[in-house]
């Protein structure tokens, strides 16, 4: 394997730290950086600012050619990192992933002192699926037979709030579950897949499969149709690699957070299909998208409507969620900026402010329903808190990123 020391590529890291009962950020933590499996050669020591997140630290990785074209070569590097704060347990995270020219977002979620055990200690993160070896998809019909004994609770499709993740196969009864908001699943699925280096559009086909496949798993409740407790495992023979605690890639979360309440379909089909994929390297599988085929059409030029017909059919088309679940106000369909007002206005402007309250480099506001300098200004310092672009309007991402956050803080306020 050719070290990242060797290459003058780098790529880029950011570690965001929080309490894991509350997801509150947590100020004043210190991170030790090593590379992989050397933790007495610390290459950065950083700390937390008010937000929870370290500066954006530049870090080797190998050429990104080897993460656009399949091959033997590791095409990300890998590096430790001990966290501690003070009132916290340590916390040490194995296999935070590198790429070329990418940005990187590790997160660390801590657990008080004396309170719990913490999830995973240490957390790992295995190899990435294009890179190891992982079992192949045992291929299932794309269409799911709709009980009529009534079984089948949803009507329509419905964004979840969350996912159940079964970390196993589904009869292994030893593996936990894990309750993972639903576009912090696709990210974690789409960067333990996909590379953050593939064209935007090859990003794009690859998330829309993954999200269509996960909501036709919560529409017809597959599993637990079968008498299991979750919505979805973790297993890549059943469903899609799933990884506790593994770092997210900038350019996969803003893909996700732009489209997240998207998903394929057929004309005739209520369900959204279940669209299997294979890496098409090591497995390959006729009728399904191959990830670095996908990556290739990008390459020539693809729309992610054309990636996904080329493998899917001509039939295939882009659906919209009727509903999205646990939030307190729609987005109002067009962006927010200054000169607007109204009642949406205000909506925003409160959530914003009680973000603010958790979030201190957030400005408060006033919630008047006027979208003047101030409210553009906490805007923008939440969209670069949260790695969405910095243009102090509030788009269909910024919107729905607003209210995801703001109903965590407001929901853990309620039970203190």
């Amino acid at each position: 394997m050719v070290k990242a020391q060797e290459t003058n590529s780098r790529g880029f890291l950011q570690v965001n730290v929080v309490n894991i009962q509350n997801n509150f950020p947590i100020k004043n933590a210190t991170i030790s950086i090593s590379t992989k499996g050397e933790p007495d050669r610390v290459m950065e020591e950083v700390s937390t600012n008010s937000s929870g997140q370290t500066e954006q630290l530049s870090l080797p990785a190998p050429p990104v050619e080897y993460s656009l074209n399949p091959g033997i070569i590791q095409p990300y590097s890998e590096y430790d990192l001990i966290v501690r704060a003070e009132g916290f347990e340590p916390l040490a995270i194995s296999g935070t992933e590198i790429l070329a020219d990418s940005n990187a977002i590790q997160p660390a979620a801590m657990t008080p002192l004396a309170q719990e055990q913490p999830p995973e200690d240490p957390v790992v993160i295995p190899d990435h699926t294009l890179y190891g070896n992982y079992p192949p998809k045992i291929a299932e019909d794309e269409v799911k037979p709709v009980n009529e004994s009534g079984e089948i609770v949803l009507s329509r499709v419905v964004i979840p709030q969350t996912i159940v993740v079964h970390d196993g196969v589904p009869t292994d009864s030893t593996a936990k579950n894990y309750y993972v908001p639903y576009r912090d699943y696709i990210k974690n699925v789409a960067c333990s897949e996909i590379y953050s280096t593939w064209p935007e559009s090859s990003i794009t086909a690859n998330v829309l499969a993954i999200m269509s496949f996960t909501l036709n798993r919560v529409y017809t409740e597959w599993y637990r149709n079968q008498g299991y407790d979750f919505t979805i495992t973790s297993s890549t023979a059943f469903d899609h690699k799933w990884i506790y605690g593994r770092n997210i890639f900038q350019s996969i979360s803003q893909v996700v957070d732009e489209i997240f309440d998207a998903y394929l379909s057929r004309p005739g089909v209520r369900q959204p299909i279940l669209t299997q994929y294979c890496d098409g390297r090591q497995v390959s599988c006729e009728g399904w998208m191959t990830q670095w085929g996908s990556c290739d059409l990008g390459k020539q030029g693809y729309s992610p409507i054309e990636i996904l017909r080329y493998f899917y059919g001509d039939s295939i088309y882009i659906n919209t969620a009727e509903q999205i679940s646990g939030i307190p106000a729609s987005w109002p369909g067009s962006d927010l900026s200054q000169g607007s007002s109204g009642s949406k206005v205000r909506q925003l402007q409160e959530q914003l402010d009680a973000i603010a309250t958790v979030y201190t480099a957030i400005p408060r506001v006033a919630p008047d329903g006027i979208y003047g300098p101030r409210t553009a200004a906490a805007v923008r310092e939440f969209q670069s808190i949260f790695g969405l672009p910095q243009t102090g309007a509030v788009d269909f991402a910024t919107w729905y990123r607003i209210s995801h956050i703001y109903v965590g803080i407001t929901r853990m306020a309620e039970l203190v």
